[in-house]
């Protein structure tokens, strides 16, 4: 090859890579609980002060259909799962305007008192699109166009759908979609993400899936997927799926939020009465607990499936029972709560400043992330709110922030604020 054509090749790579550098930013959010996996958005410019009627509100998309996904943000395009047609569907909405841009059908909709409809929020990688359906079907989807490029049922694999439906939102990590299908054949799956060819299955743990989403981490300088069953936390090699450790986490009912790994440090938190649970993990894999309880235990954060925030040594979330909640993590303790200023709901957290979705009601409040004490910083209730919500279902889809903007669901409606200085 000449030096001319070499120096054209080259010139046009570089224009590609700027053309693609420059549909994304570091506001965006590709993934459930956004790139690093802690609800934690890093942008800056955003109101410190709500006025008294809240945000302006850009736009309202009324077509999302039944379901609780979340969503997955990116070069201008909002990407969910809702349902249309009596099918669970994936969508793309431009996520400056509301438009829609497509939509295509993926699977049967899950069938559920709390609410039909899927769970997951979409995971965006370059162009590609994965997600699982509520009944338990693995897709990857151009994001372009969102033609399905190929699908794999989690039944095949010994997967068992869990009685609220599959929820999890699925890791991608390299060339592997990893996921958990349960079962017998191994609790966690990987696959290519190219082709969709099954890589390995943890055989050595087989607990049923349970609710939550696989958090990627280096531990000890041993990368590893970290994972949790009603039974069990464990982290598991990205190699093969093999076990590297594993900690009996006495679950109950259900078992949703998604685990937090700083440094050697695992937390995690369930609802039911359970409560949450810290250990390191020393070299050679030991598990030793950080919090001294004599219970399994410890109570203070009992946190169902709103999430919950580790900032500045501390986790933030609703607790049931004490209400919002800062936790020390390094003890456990409490820090503070408060039980009368906002029912039970969801947080994310963005410069500075929490934002909490009350479940029940629909209202969004804007708190400082404060040590010392809840501090409000402005409030609006959801306006209009759906109509086809089941009535055993409540408002639990998780507020994001992207690019100056608070994005927030109901069912049907998604709506878009400005939240920008």
């Amino acid at each position: 090859m000449t030096t001319p054509i070499r120096l054209l090749l080259g010139l046009a790579t570089l224009g590609a890579t700027l053309l693609t550098s420059s549909t994304a930013t570091a506001a965006d959010w590709p993934r459930w609980r956004g790139p690093a996996s802690d609800d934690i958005q890093r942008e800056t410019g955003l109101l410190k002060q709500w006025p008294a009627s809240g945000p302006k509100q850009l736009w309202l998309y009324k077509d999302a259909g039944m379901g609780y996904s979340g969503f997955a943000i990116a070069g201008g395009k909002l990407f969910t799962m809702g349902t249309r047609d009596a099918k669970e569907v994936l969508l793309a909405i431009d996520a400056n305007s509301g438009k829609e841009l497509w939509v295509t059908p993926l699977s049967d909709v899950l069938s559920n008192k709390w609410g039909d409809g899927p769970r997951g929020t979409p995971t965006l990688d370059a162009d590609l699109l994965f997600t699982l359906t509520g009944p338990g079907s693995l897709v990857c989807a151009d994001a372009k166009s969102g033609k399905i490029l190929w699908q794999s049922a989690m039944k095949d694999i010994g997967g068992r759908t869990p009685g609220w439906g599959y929820t999890e939102s699925v890791l991608v990590d390299g060339n592997q979609v990893v996921c958990t299908p349960g079962g017998k054949q191994g609790a966690v799956a990987a696959f290519d993400k190219s082709t969709g060819k099954l890589l390995w299955q943890s055989k050595d743990w087989t607990d049923d899936a349970q609710y939550s989403s696989i958090v990627k981490a280096s531990i000890n300088g041993q990368p590893q997927y970290v994972q949790r069953t009603m039974q069990n936390v464990a982290g598991i090699s990205p190699k093969d799926g093999s076990v590297l450790w594993k900690q009996a986490f006495p679950g109950k009912t259900a078992v949703i939020p998604t685990p937090i790994v700083d440094g050697n440090q695992v937390y995690v938190t369930a609802g039911y009465g359970v409560g949450s649970m810290s250990f390191r993990i020393l070299p050679g894999n030991k598990v030793e607990s950080v919090f001294d309880e004599t219970s399994i235990t410890n109570k203070v954060m009992k946190n169902h499936h709103g999430g919950v925030i580790l900032v500045d040594g501390h986790i933030y979330g609703h607790s049931d029972g004490t209400g919002w909640t800062c936790q020390s993590f390094k003890t456990g303790e409490l820090v503070w709560g408060e039980k009368q200023a906002l029912g039970k709901g969801a947080i994310a957290a963005a410069d500075g400043m929490f934002y909490c979705l009350d479940e029940g009601k629909g209202t969004v409040v804007l708190a400082e992330i404060s040590s010392k004490s809840w501090s409000e910083k402005g409030r609006f209730t959801l306006d209009p709110q759906t109509q086809i919500r089941s009535p055993q279902g409540r408002i639990w889809t998780h507020p994001v922030i992207s690019n100056g903007k608070l994005y927030l669901r109901d069912q049907d409606l998604v709506y878009c604020y400005d939240i920008k200085q």
